[in-house]
């Protein structure tokens, strides 16, 4: 599986050709209190629960950065994109609270 860090996801959206969707797996009450934004990216959020009912939803050949509160959610978002044929995935290691105490203090840790 591959993952970013939270200081790489800025360089990451820059460099990449097409522009990566942030795919935010948290519910909705968490994203409402802390959510990362980055300008280049396409962002999409669709609780865990939800992606296999919106799978389509998702570009297969669109990177993708899964994104939830510390990363466990995500990897497992990661591992269903994988099995369902999307070739660029990555989990955002650490999560929101990462991007919060090593990137962008201005998102709320909760």
């Amino acid at each position: 599986m591959m993952s970013l860090q939270a200081r790489e996801l800025s360089a990451f959206v820059a460099a990449s050709d097409p522009a990566p969707l942030l795919l935010d797996v948290r519910e909705a009450w968490e994203v409402a209190l802390a959510r990362i934004e980055i300008t280049g990216a396409h962002h999409l959020h669709i609780p865990m629960a939800q992606i296999p009912q919106r799978l389509a939803e998702i570009a297969p050949a669109q990177p993708v950065v899964c994104i939830c509160h510390h990363g466990a959610r995500s990897a497992q978002v990661v591992a269903f994109l994988l099995h369902h044929g999307h070739a660029e995935v990555y989990n955002l290691a650490g999560g929101t609270e990462a991007w919060s105490t090593q990137v962008d203090a201005a998102v709320p840790r909760y």
